[in-house]
């Protein structure tokens, strides 16, 4: 199978998504809130997105290439204002096998529950302050990073991370986030 078309279509929304990004970024536009034209980039991508996927499954590296396959997965990792498309795609990443990067598949995974106000598996994500975010089992952190080819934390960062526990707390820090969450559906 030849998808040679939906390679150069997926990195070039990618890299159009990079770019808003970094101009949003340089101009200090980023904080505060999802930036409308941030969220029109990732909205547009995400529904071109799911028309590839009907024609051809989950982009997987022997679909379209390697850099394709992780453009992809950056469109769903940013389709944070559509929880339903986000967690579907997790799923057919799983059902990917090995035919995916597994840091992805960790990364995606993480951050759906994050957005869900639970505790991730891999440890991939951070709060506002830049601290991990609560994850499942700080004892088997680390072999679950193995098995995604996630490098290992050290104790300290591992003994930092918060309880499961503190997840309303620090999620209460951000009123127009929890807010924002209820209103796209992740809570």
């Amino acid at each position: 199978m030849n998808h040679l078309p939906f390679e150069k279509e997926l990195l070039e929304m990618a890299d159009k998504d990079l770019s808003v990004r970094g101009k949003l970024l340089e101009a200090g536009e980023l904080s505060g809130g999802y930036h409308p034209e941030m969220e029109r980039i990732h909205r547009a991508n995400a529904q071109r997105l799911r028309e590839i996927i009907l024609e051809i499954g989950y982009p997987t590296i022997p679909k379209v290439g390697e850099k394709a396959s992780e453009a992809a997965w950056l469109i769903i990792q940013h389709a944070i204002g559509e929880p339903e498309f986000m967690k579907e795609c997790c799923i057919m990443m799983e059902e990917s096998g090995g035919d995916i990067n597994p840091a992805n598949k960790a990364y995606l995974y993480d951050r759906i529950q994050v957005f869900q106000s639970k505790p991730q598996k891999y440890g991939t994500q951070l709060t506002a302050e830049r601290a991990i975010y609560p994850v499942e089992n700080k004892d088997n952190l680390n072999e679950e990073r193995k098995k995604v080819h996630l490098p290992a934390l050290s104790k300290e960062e591992i003994s930092n991370i918060p309880e499961p526990e503190e997840i309303p707390e620090i999620d209460s820090k951000d009123a127009g986030y929890v807010v924002w969450r209820k209103k796209v559906g992740w809570i």
